[in-house]
């Protein structure tokens, strides 16, 4: 049985701020869930694969093909500014 001290305590987790009205109704509503659950616990689903997903779903993905980069100095050609093998940029912090 849910409590209103599991609600609250509960809701103190969720940093939810409920009256006792509303709390009352999530008691029931929080008891209501657990009772569908246990219905659910008792079903023989010993023939059942399981799954992950209900739909047959495929990587849609193409495969990891390693490639060669670029040179460093391809890459630093795309740059406004580099010195000493780095990028240039402005200055953030001072």
């Amino acid at each position: 049985m849910i409590t209103l001290e599991t609600v609250n305590y509960i809701s103190g987790l969720a940093r939810l701020h409920l009256d006792e009205v509303e709390a009352l109704k999530l008691a029931g509503d929080l008891e209501a869930i657990l009772h569908y659950a246990a219905k659910l616990d008792s079903l023989d689903v010993s023939a059942v694969t399981p799954t992950s997903h209900v739909l047959n779903v495929e990587n849609v993905v193409r495969e990891d093909v390693p490639e060669p980069g670029l040179s460093a100095a391809e890459a630093f050609s795309f740059a406004i500014e580099h010195q000493d093998n780095a990028y240039k940029v402005p200055r953030i912090m001072e």
